[in-house]
């Protein structure tokens, strides 16, 4: 088989095959693109695109979904994150299946040209979230790709640098593309490489900028009409092209949608995206600080992604770096990453000698809490360590005769508070005793084993004992909870099928024990779970509805029902009443669909939209509400198996089945205490268990 690397971009994504002395760049899409896009290296370029035509049936991928979709989803590769959905037609994808999507289109490309993709390397960001990197290697499994290693995207590019002039070297490597920006130090000597250091900004790249040119023209020439979608594509792909003019043009003349002429010049643009161009090189200083370096210790300094080839970035990154960037005929900043991927591909197949050795971009560990009641981040591995690196610690339970401990676990950096944007909680797993025991003699080892590929394993044993009572691949994460079934969506994507294939039994009919196949969360309601939204400021902080008591439910719900679509919704004031250090993240869930929310002002709120969305979908409304204006209009609230309620009990939840009590004034009193004692009966099987009770760091 051949070593094969694939470069899977934000924008744009580039396979290569090593070809027994040199890394060939493949064709993959090349008769898509029109001739207004025809740049030099564009014909290496497929874009990670996917969209829908009326012209054809099922997806289309690359430039065709690029140049001729009437609707298209871009940028799934920052999805991953939080394996956020896309939505095509009014149906809704995971980012995993879009992703998965792009992998086989490129797969079916490459056929096309005669060549093969089975087994290959794919290059991930270097500061790419455990999760991401989980997914990116899932979307292309389900295309049928084996996945020999996940390679950090600047060591790709170093190993294509120092392919051609196998010499020891110090090298930094300045990565800004579509989505992101990252920086990373390497050090390569008798083919061997290391990751010295690695730092970046998410969501930082040619996707802000192109927003910023799109106000610099609407400055000058306000909407004066409604632009339809088709439209508003079209206005995207020329703000696009116009930027990329204006890397190599003094000047473009851009006509929006309603005819009106725009002249926009590149000094213009780099004044206008000047801040952007200072967080990225912020990581760059992060780089040398962390290494106690000079900027003279580097010996290349590489510069690959769309977004640095900007002169005003090129030139603010050699006045910082106090020399010139290596020039783009010797690192080519669009194909330099999938040929260096290609070459680890054959290093790792045995067709060339070298060894390559990554580190880890960011901290791992899990969360204690101290005397005084505080959270923090308890570090295992530490940032910058060589992979595969394995490393365990001491923790003490902080209550005798524990039966269970959520284990959280947690990337990020320790330095930083619990709460900071970089600190990211990747799932909770459960340590089990068999028999309850005393604080001392629950003591365990907790031990992380990271990969190369990033992929971290879990494993805990009793100190005394050695009895293990955790161990565990994270699989699952709390930001989106488990892979979806991709396999049937990547199916109706491929086919064109956007209709939700219906549930296996009718509602109130499924076999006993059958898990649902949708959850419509009311939110706002589990939110305000424990808290008193009557009597503000009684109970202190406890008179806010909490996003992260929301998250937490959710995640508990993932974890149990694992193939079930879960939609949360809530009202249209809930960003307003939750506390205004959460109303960032509800404000970012609302934009990317994460949370539904129903129009100010709609009859009924949330709870209107909740019972809506049930309805369509034949779904499981989880509430503790009885919906009482609503029981006329859905009868079926007061069916068996419709309602999940929620209990939150010392840091665990529990769903167990209910049904929504009719209105008083409608049954006879007679009834109502056998009517009651129904609301939460025994739940079938087992009930999993979610404790939060936090260890405690020796």
């Amino acid at each position: 088989m051949t070593a094969t690397g694939i470069d899977f971009g934000t924008t744009n994504s580039v396979v290569a095959q090593w070809l027994g002395d040199d890394a060939d760049v493949l064709l993959l899409d090349a008769q898509h693109i029109d001739a207004d896009w025809r740049h030099p290296g564009f014909e290496y370029l497929f874009p990670s695109v996917v969209g829908i035509s009326s012209l054809r049936r099922g997806a289309l991928f690359g430039w065709e979904a690029k140049l001729r979709s009437e609707e298209a989803a871009e940028a799934c590769k920052r999805l991953l994150k939080d394996d956020e959905y896309v939505t095509i037609q009014g149906r809704r994808f995971a980012a995993t299946t879009v992703a998965a999507g792009v992998f086989q289109a490129m797969r079916k490309g490459a056929e096309d040209n005669l060549a093969a993709i089975d087994r290959a390397v794919i290059t991930v960001p270097a500061n790419a979230t455990g999760a991401a990197r989980y997914r990116t290697r899932a979307a292309a499994q389900f295309a049928g790709i084996e996945v020999l290693a996940l390679l950090n995207e600047p060591t790709a590019a170093a190993i294509s640098y120092v392919h051609e002039l196998q010499e020891a070297r110090t090298i930094l490597v300045f990565d800004w593309g579509g989505g992101t920006i990252d920086v990373t130090v390497l050090d390569y000597q008798d083919g061997f490489f290391e990751e010295l250091a690695s730092r970046g900004v998410t969501e930082l790249g040619g996707l802000e900028i192109d927003r910023r040119l799109r106000d610099l023209i609407l400055e000058r020439a306000p909407a004066r009409s409604v632009w339809t979608p088709g439209q508003e594509r079209q206005f995207a792909l020329d703000v696009e092209r116009s930027k990329i003019r204006l890397s190599s043009e003094d000047s473009v003349r851009i006509t929006t949608p309603d005819g009106d002429e725009v002249t926009v010049w590149q000094e213009e643009l780099e004044e206008a995206v000047t801040d952007l161009v200072d967080r990225a090189l912020a990581p760059v200083q992060q780089c040398l600080t962390d290494l106690h370096m000079a900027p003279l210790d580097v010996d290349a300094v590489l510069m690959i992604g769309g977004t640095s080839q900007i002169p005003s970035v090129r030139a603010a990154v050699a006045e910082v770096m106090q020399q010139q960037p290596v020039e783009v005929d010797v690192c080519n900043p669009m194909t330099a990453v999938a040929r260096g991927a290609s070459i680890a591909a054959a290093v790792l197949s045995g067709e060339v000698e070298g060894v390559i050795q990554v580190a880890t971009s960011h901290a791992l560990g899990t969360v204690v809490t101290d005397d005084t009641g505080q959270r923090k981040f308890s570090q295992i591995i530490p940032r910058n360590s060589p992979l595969p690196w394995k490393e365990r610690k001491n923790y003490t339970p902080r209550r005798d005769n524990a039966r269970e401990l959520a284990v959280e676990i947690w990337e990020g950096d320790p330095e930083r508070p619990l709460d900071h944007p970089d600190n990211v909680r990747l799932t909770d797993l459960r340590l089990t005793y068999r028999e309850p025991r005393a604080r001392e003699d629950s003591r365990f080892l907790l031990e992380y084993t990271y990969d190369t590929n990033g992929l971290l394993h879990v494993k805990a044993t009793l100190e005394r004992t050695g009895e293990e009572v955790l161990n565990e691949e994270v699989k699952s994460f709390s930001s989106g909870g488990p892979t979806p079934a991709v396999s049937r969506e990547l199916e109706d994507l491929l086919t064109g099928s956007t209709t939700r294939r219906p549930l296996p039994a009718q509602p109130g009919k499924r076999d006993a024990g059958s898990a649902p196949a949708v959850l419509v969360l009311d939110g706002s309601n589990l939110a305000w779970i424990g808290r008193s939204p009557r009597q503000p400021g009684v109970y202190g902080s406890d008179d806010r509805p909490s996003y992260a008591q929301l998250l937490s439910a959710r995640d508990a719900l993932a974890s149990r029902y694992p193939d079930a679509v879960l939609h949360v919704v809530v009202d249209a004031t809930f960003r307003h009443k939750v506390a205004e250090e959460e109303r960032a993240a509800v404000d970012s869930a609302l934009s990317t669909g994460e949370l539904s929310q129903p129009p100010a002002g709609t009859e009924g709120k949330g709870d209107a939209l909740v019972t809506a969305i049930a309805e369509d979908t034949r779904g499981i409304v989880v509430t503790n509400d009885n919906y009482v204006e609503l029981q006329g209009r859905y009868p079926w609230l007061r069916d068996k198996d419709r309602v999940l309620g929620a209990t939150l009990s010392q840091g665990m939840w529990v769903f167990t089945p209910r049904t929504c009590v009719p209105p008083r004034h409608r049954i006879a009193p007679a009834t109502v205490p056998r009517q009651t004692q129904a609301l939460i009966p025994p739940g079938p099987g087992p009930i999993p268990t979610f404790r939060y009770h936090r260890p405690h760091e020796e």
